[in-house]
């Protein structure tokens, strides 16, 4: 009689799986919670200890652990194999069904301690299937309950082929390097350690994109294992699935607004920000963020820090847009934004996020924190005659924020809590100043934020040129000097942060 182990955390779909088994001939034995499950829908199941001899022991840390499993798991059907098993009592394991404990779930839960967390290491588990992945070519190992029913069809049909089994042991191989990846980075977590000597990354596909950045390049959008909230977890409420330069979007947009603690709104175009604006109703900082570019609004994303109410998703669905993310939405609004098809409507609640920031290149990859360098307005450096109002400080704040999250060189302008203004990735710093600049009429009174320093005094006196009030920079140039006498003799405020802001 041929013989399957089944031991999962997640039940989903093991009786079924269990019960077509045994039509078809199976011995089934079992562990702990699902040799119960299998027992009370009636299946006919041996618990693994009657198969070892030996009872469970150390609250259940060793089961499996034993050469009566991994004996059978792991003989291969040739003579020399099988004649060992028989001198030892051994019966041949064909098909291993387990997945494991929940460790990510349980690490995620706020008031988990270390001691839960070990516990709900898995060591059994891998091993089992570790040694199943390993023989596949004579054991089916099953780690997913989608696989259930292609199994079941496949013995059915008259056996699993060399190619399927093949499929599994990946399958299988993959589930536990997760795994171990998670536990690896909590407990590197724990111990503060943030660039470990072995970085190892997991992650879970979500789904398959249509393809990349172009139509030629292919592309997947997969889910971070590590515990916490993000985009990948975002319900989608309306549209289709996200592309993946949606995705990239997206993040940005949503990165930018969770800077704000006022009601804000941005829009997001090509990564970066063509309009942001703060205002005390959501619908009055869409209609500021939207009348900052309208043109480079058209197709972007729209990102709120608040839950959508009617009068906001009447605005915004008067116009193209990709997608809209936010906290929530009140029932009208959605009602009112789903009457659009195509629209993508993602809810995501706002948390903070600490996870590595990753960037692949030819043979690795680099990573760094996310920039959590806040403005501290008790430590601003006034370095001009002139100082500024309490008014332009505030404005100076909204657009550092803005300036976090636009490409270097990065300059951008605001005014009346709206950015009026944005300069975007281009080589040198006065040319993202003078496509901030271009709006002259609206420029003029405002203030403008820089990522860097300024390394000569030609952004000043562009900026002087517009009409610019007030400038906030790092600071940091051996020319700084320069720059601080052109803004003196323009009449403009100048503060310098300390923080550079540089975003590739």
């Amino acid at each position: 009689m041929k013989r399957a182990l089944i031991s999962v955390s997640n039940k989903e779909g093991v009786v079924e799986f269990a019960r077509g088994l045994e039509m078809l001939g199976y011995e089934i034995i079992s562990t702990g919670g699902t040799y119960k499950s299998l027992h009370e829908a009636g299946i006919n199941v041996k618990p693994v200890a009657e198969i070892t001899g030996f009872p469970e022991i150390l609250d259940g840390r060793v089961k499996t652990l034993h050469p009566k499993i991994h004996g059978g798991i792991l003989a291969r059907r040739v003579p020399d194999h099988l004649q060992q098993l028989t001198a030892n009592a051994i019966e041949p394991i064909d098909i291993v069904a387990v997945n494991l404990y929940p460790f990510r779930e349980t690490v995620a839960k706020p008031d988990v301690d270390l001691a839960e967390a070990i516990e709900n290491i898995d060591i059994g588990g891998p091993s089992m299937l570790r040694s199943a992945a390993k023989n596949h070519q004579d054991v089916i190992v099953v780690v997913k309950p989608e696989f259930y029913g292609p199994v079941l069809e496949a013995l059915e049909q008259g056996g699993v082929d060399a190619g399927m089994r093949r499929k599994l042991a990946r399958e299988a191989f993959s589930h536990t390097a997760a795994y171990d990846a998670m536990i690896s980075a909590y407990l590197a977590k724990i111990d503060g350690e943030l660039f470990p000597d072995n970085l190892v990354l997991a992650g879970e596909k979500v789904y398959d994109l249509r393809y990349g950045e172009n139509p030629h390049q292919k592309a997947c959008f997969y889910r971070n294992l590590n515990p916490g909230l993000g985009l990948a977890d975002a319900k989608v409420l309306n549209g289709k699935e996200l592309s993946y330069n949606n995705i990239i979007d997206v993040q940005a947009a949503w990165a930018l607004v969770k800077e704000f603690a006022d009601t804000a709104c941005v829009i997001i175009k090509h990564t970066n920000p063509c309009g942001t604006a703060v205002a005390e109703t959501l619908a009055e900082a869409y209609e500021k963020a939207f009348a900052s570019d309208p043109v480079s609004a058209y197709g972007g994303i729209l990102a709120f820090n608040r839950p959508v109410d009617l009068a906001t998703a009447e605005k915004a669905a008067g116009t193209f847009m990709e997608c809209i993310i936010a906290p929530g939405y009140e029932a009208e609004a959605l009602e009112r934004l789903r009457a659009k098809k195509n629209l993508r409507l993602l809810e995501l609640p706002i948390v903070s996020s600490d996870e590595l920031q990753i960037k692949s290149v030819e043979g690795g990859f680099v990573a760094q924190e996310s920039d959590q360098g806040e403005l501290d307005l008790n430590t601003l450096q006034v370095v001009t005659e002139k100082a500024p109002t309490l008014e332009q400080i505030r404005e100076m704040a909204f657009a550092v924020k803005v300036a976090k999250h636009v490409k270097s060189n990065a300059i951008v302008v605001a005014k009346g809590g709206v950015t009026v203004g944005v300069g975007a990735g281009q080589m040198n710093r006065v040319g993202s100043a003078a496509l901030a600049l271009q709006d002259q009429e609206k420029c003029r009174g405002a203030v403008m934020a820089s990522d860097a320093y300024f390394p000569f005094a030609d952004t000043v006196e562009l900026a002087a040129g517009a009409g610019i009030a007030a400038i906030i920079q790092p600071g940091g140039s051996i020319r700084d000097q320069e720059s601080i006498d052109a803004c003196n003799r323009h009449g403009i405020a100048m503060v310098f942060t300390g923080i550079r802001h540089f975003k590739h």
